[in-house]
């Protein structure tokens, strides 16, 4: 991926052990998600993420006028899956996500680039081992590419350019496509 281009679609194979901190989430088959911004949010970040068939599978509702840019991550049924939170006082942005006790579950934190560069690291739920992921992203930020540290890629975020109505309300749609163990 250049600086300023957007990467290829990857041939993204599955992943054995499934990744991530909640495995209910972990699908059997490649999944598409799609996550669009509401134009009119108070807090500016409540959005869903859906998968192709419309379902809601995740929501963020943004605090309105908090100091640590905090957001809640729920399920379609508003049970919490963790909180979002701005880590004041370091050197490089961190994102800190938390469970309903409010300890950390995952922690993500952007990497000093001339591109979009962050790092995730979270214990995956299948092996308990503490895992990072990498996200590299094109200058402009129409796409991206999530890959395990020094190994394959596990994902992709795009989105659509240039989209007059996402233009003029500063809200896009992206689409991040996976794919987990088993998948075919």
């Amino acid at each position: 991926m250049g600086m300023f281009t957007a990467s290829a679609p990857a041939q993204l194979h599955p992943v054995n052990p499934p990744l991530g901190v909640h495995g209910h989430y972990c699908m059997p088959h490649p999944t598409t998600l799609v996550l669009k911004e509401k134009a009119f949010s108070f807090s500016g970040d409540d959005f869903a993420v859906k998968d192709q068939n419309g379902q809601v599978v995740v929501r963020c509702k943004g605090q309105a006028f908090s100091f640590r840019d905090r957001k809640v991550i729920t399920d379609p049924n508003g049970r919490l899956l963790y909180g979002l939170r701005n880590k004041l006082m370091s050197i490089h942005k961190t994102y800190i996500g938390e469970d309903e006790q409010e300890r950390e579950i995952f922690r993500i934190r952007k990497k000093i680039s001339m591109s979009t560069r962050m790092e995730a690291t979270f214990i995956n739920h299948s092996t308990r081992a503490e895992t990072t992921l990498e996200l590299r992203g094109d200058f402009w930020g129409g796409s991206a590419d999530i890959h395990m540290v020094n190994g394959p890629i596990v994902a992709q975020i795009s989105r659509q350019m240039f989209n007059a109505r996402e233009l003029f309300t500063d809200k896009q749609t992206y689409f991040v496509t996976a794919k987990n163990e088993n998948n075919n």
